[in-house]
């Protein structure tokens, strides 16, 4: 892939930048997957055959294609999962799934790094498909469809990535949110930018974000109860090198806006 041309301020941070240490307070992986067999089933119809090989590598298929390559699972909380995907011969695709076991319900996230950029439009794109999981017992999906959600919109956070790391979120809108940051190496900065939140279950929450400045999408699971983020930034970073890098914080409510029924925000 072409180095990416600069687009930004010129003291704006790039991902390797700010990425470096933000995942000090995420959850560690599990290998708990390693032997196990999972059928992934989605709304549009694509079924994905699962059978993790070991704790990082995990052998799928769907439809005619097939293959092995990484994989990264987070047991969120007991039987809630965030498990990231790359592909090896489709390095600008990455693939999370976020499953809620209790339910067998899935949501998956594909993001994909445009092979150029487009003035006004995040270079890292994203699509969501519900779904459900057959983890090898049988079990039928049970409560609400996972799917859009405004429940976020106008509530104020801070997480706290790492001692080095500390941002800012104020959820605009069901297609916005603004960031700064408090303690880090963006210190100073902020933007506001695309972001779209899906519901997978009760405290569960799907929130994503398409950068307009730089070439970078990130995909978080929020557990509500907890407090608590688990996610990761998926885009490009200096030489134009793909980078798929951990993240996760500790929540900090600051409170929420409540906006007028004849004022609210789409």
């Amino acid at each position: 892939m072409a180095e990416v041309p600069d687009r930004s301020p010129a003291d704006w941070k790039e991902m390797d930048d700010f990425a470096a240490g933000i995942d000090g307070n995420r959850i560690s992986p599990t290998d708990r997957l390693t032997g196990q067999g999972w059928l992934l089933r989605r709304s549009d119809e694509v079924v994905t055959e699962l059978r993790f090989r070991s704790a990082d590598q995990v052998r799928w298929a769907r439809d005619s294609d097939s293959g092995t390559d990484w994989y990264q699972a987070i047991e969120v909380c007991p039987e809630v999962f965030f498990l990231d995907q790359t592909f090896a011969d489709r390095p600008h695709v990455s693939e999370v799934t976020v499953l809620h076991l209790p339910t067998a319900r899935t949501v998956t996230i594909e993001s994909t790094i445009a092979e150029q950029p487009t003035p006004g439009v995040p270079q890292v794109s994203q699509r969501f498909v519900a779904g459900v999981v057959d983890p090898g017992d049988g079990r039928a999906p049970s409560g609400h469809i996972p799917g859009p959600t405004r429940d976020l919109v106008g509530w104020r956070a801070l997480y706290r990535y790492s001692p080095n790391h500390l941002y800012e979120h104020v959820y605009l809108s069901s297609e916005r949110y603004c960031w700064q940051c408090l303690v880090g190496e963006q210190r100073g900065h902020g933007d506001v930018d695309l972001a779209t939140t899906w519901k997978l279950a009760d405290d569960f929450y799907v929130f994503t974000f398409r950068e307009f400045l730089i070439p970078v999408a990130a995909t978080w699971l929020y557990d509500l109860a907890a407090m608590r983020s688990t996610g990761k930034f998926f885009g490009i970073g200096h030489g134009g090198a793909v980078r798929n890098a951990p993240g996760g914080a500790h929540i900090t409510s600051l409170g929420r806006v409540q906006y007028p029924q004849d004022g609210q925000p789409i």
